[in-house]
C-alpha cells in the first residue's frame, strides 16, 4: 500500500503548532523513519496517520486512492506497535496474536490458519502456548508485531518499538527487526528518537524538528548530503567548527582550514571520525579527555574551536590528558551548510 500526506499538520486550542504544513510519499514496502528529538512532531504525524489525531483542516490522508482522512482509526485497517507492546498477560502467544481477528469475527478456521502462518512468519512457533508473562522483552515484541500483523492491515505503525528495552537487547534486535519487517513485506512507518535505529531498519528516514520535516531520504543520503546544520548534528552528531565570512580558508584558534570551495558565508561542519590525530596535522589542540571504546579512542580535545572538538582514534594507543596533539582534517570531509538558527 502506498501512503501520501498532503498538507499534513496540527494545531491544539491553545495556539501549539505540534505539526507544520507536511507532505509526505511512502511506496508499498517501505520501511520509513520518522527520527527526532522529543517534541519535534514526530507522534503527532503517526497518529495523524493512524487516525487516533484530528489534523487541521486541509490535510490529506491517502491509503492508495482512498482518502481516508475522515475515516475513523478502526476502519483505516492499520496495526499499531507500542512502546509498552500492551500485550494481554493472561493469554498465551497464540492468543494474543488471535485477538484481532477474533474481533473482526473472522471464521474460526480461518483464524487459526492465520495463526499458524504468523507464527512461522515470526518465528514463534516454539512459544505458541507460552505465556506473555514468560517470554524475554525480545519475545515480547515479536509477539505485539504478530500480532499487529495477523489482520493483514494496510499499514504498519510502530511508536519508538525498541525504547523499552534495556540498551544491549536494543542494539541485539535492530537488525532482527529490520529482517522481520522486511519478511512481513508491508509499509511500516516507526517513530524514534535515536539515529542508530533509524538508520539500521529504515529504507528512508524523515529527519523531524520543531514540527517539521527537516529532510528525507536513505540513510546514507542524509549520512553523506546533509541539508542543514540540524540535520548534520542529529545524523551522525557533527560538530560546528566555524562560520567563514568570506573565501576559502576558515581561520581557528588552533590554526587554518583549506575549504573545498568559497564557503560563502556558510557553516563549516565536521563528524568526529574525520577528525585525524596526525604528525603533519596544521590544526594543533590539546588533549582534554580521552574514552576507550573497545574499537577506537574518543578524544576530547580543546583550543582549536571555541568549544570542544572530539576525534575517533583508532590506533592501538591514544595520547594521554594535557598532551599537545596536532589533527588534520581533509577538505573534501568537511561539510559547508547555511546558517541554522538552532544551531549557528
Amino acid at each position: 500500500m502506498t501512503l501520501s500526506l498532503k498538507n499534513a499538520s496540527k494545531t491544539y486550542p491553545d495556539g501549539t503548532r505540534a505539526l507544520l504544513p507536511s507532505n509526505i510519499e511512502i511506496e508499498t514496502g517501505e520501511i520509513v523513519s520518522l527520527l527526532g528529538p522529543s517534541g519535534c512532531g514526530k507522534t503527532t504525524l503517526l497518529r495523524i496517520i493512524a487516525g487516533l489525531e484530528t489534523p487541521d483542516d486541509g490535510t490529506e490522508v491517502w491509503f492508495d486512492k482512498d482518502n481516508v482522512t475522515q475515516l475513523p482509526v478502526e476502519k483505516r485497517k492499520v496495526g499499531m506497535v507500542f512502546q509498552s507492546y500492551a500485550l494481554f498477560p493472561n493469554m498465551s502467544v497464540s492468543t494474543n496474536i488471535a485477538y484481532g481477528l477474533k474481533m473482526q469475527k473472522r471464521p474460526r478456521a480461518e483464524i487459526e490458519q492465520r495463526v499458524e502462518e504468523v507464527l512461522t512468519l515470526c518465528r514463534l512457533n516454539p512459544l505458541a502456548n507460552r505465556a506473555i508473562t514468560a517470554l524475554s522483552g525480545g519475545q515480547r515484541q515479536r509477539v505485539a508485531l504478530a500480532r499487529a500483523f495477523a489482520p493483514r492491515p494496510r499499514l504498519l505503525l510502530l511508536d519508538e518499538p525498541l525504547s523499552a528495552l534495556d540498551a544491549a537487547l536494543r542494539d541485539s534486535l535492530r537488525d532482527e527487526l529490520s529482517d522481520l519487517l522486511r519478511r512481513l513485506g508491508i509499509t511500516a512507518i516507526f517513530v524514534t528518537h535515536d539515529q542508530n535505529e533509524a538508520m539500521a531498519i529504515a529504507d528512508r528516514v524523515a529527519v523531524m524538528s520543531e514540527g517539521r520535516i527537516e529532510q528525507i531520504g536513505s540513510p546514507e543520503d542524509l549520512y553523506r548530503n546533509a541539508g542543514s546544520p540540524f540535520v548534520a548534528a542529529f545524523v551522525g552528531n557533527a560538530m560546528c567548527l566555524g562560520k567563514v565570512v568570506q573565501g576559502n580558508t576558515l581561520r581557528l584558534t588552533g590554526g587554518e582550514l583549506s575549504l573545498p570551495d568559497d564557503a560563502g558565508g556558510r557553516g563549516v561542519y565536521v563528524r568526529a571520525e574525520d577528525v585525524c590525530i596526525a604528525e603533519d596535522g596544521p590544526l594543533i589542540g590539546k588533549v582534554e579527555s580521552v574514552t576507550f571504546l573497545g574499537t577506537h579512542y574518543r578524544v576530547g580535545l580543546s583550543g582549536v574551536t571555541d568549544s570542544t572538538l572530539y576525534s575517533l582514534h583508532s590506533g592501538l594507543s591514544a595520547p594521554r590528558h594535557g598532551d599537545e596533539v596536532k589533527l588534520r582534517i581533509a577538505p573534501e570531509a568537511l561539510m559547508l551548510l547555511a546558517e541554522d538558527k538552532t544551531y549557528l
